[in-house]
């Protein structure tokens, strides 16, 4: 019979007993090893929406959320490609097309620039009562110039919405600092800032 197979089996495992003898601690209880981390460069919250999405490439909330944490981590670039995705497979979305509008604006440093407007347009086609597109069309009124056609699309928003609507202490901002920036143009004077 031959005993090398047998002995070199036998000194692996007497090496392995050892090393554990040296390093280990059979008193300290044992823990899950950390999640690994599939892309380093994504939030968790990022992370979790991209393995829903390998999932079920429809997940409409999944997008949304993957979306929003792109925006928040500055890379605002990756939300609209990953928004364009989702597009082409649900292009009847309203949610979807407001984040596309959102993700443009913040890429464009709070602008609501030509696309975003569409994206909201599109929004507003799909779903007229949705409350994102009057509020983004205000703001790009304002940042446009034009005063009286923002605060008239904010106040129809308003009227439109029902007082426990969450965006309503926003949109009452909003028009707060409207009719004040337009009272210091009818005086002659521009705000500070």
């Amino acid at each position: 019979m031959n005993r090398q197979p047998l002995l070199a089996i036998s000194l692996a495992l007497g090496v392995g007993v050892a090393g554990y003898a040296l390093t280990g601690s059979p008193a300290i209880p044992s823990a899950p090893a950390p999640e690994r981390v599939v892309n380093p460069r994504l939030t968790p919250e990022a992370e979790q929406a991209s393995r829903e999405l390998l999932e079920n490439f429809g997940d409409v909330r999944a997008w949304l959320t993957l979306s929003d944490a792109l925006i928040r981590a500055g890379r605002t670039e990756t939300a609209v490609a990953a928004l364009q995705s989702a597009l082409e497979a649900i292009p009847g979305n309203a949610d979807l097309w407001v984040q596309m509008g959102i993700a443009l604006v913040a890429h464009a440093n709070g602008e609501v620039v030509p696309a975003a407007r569409l994206a909201f347009d599109r929004a507003s086609r799909l779903s007229p009562d949705h409350p994102a597109p009057s509020y983004f069309l205000g703001l790009a009124w304002l940042q446009a110039g034009e005063v009286d056609e923002a605060l008239a699309t904010w106040q129809a928003l308003r009227e439109r919405s029902t007082e426990d609507a969450p965006w309503l202490s926003m949109l009452d901002e909003k028009i707060a600092a409207g009719e004040k920036m337009k009272a210091m143009m009818e005086m002659g004077t521009t705000p500070a800032g």
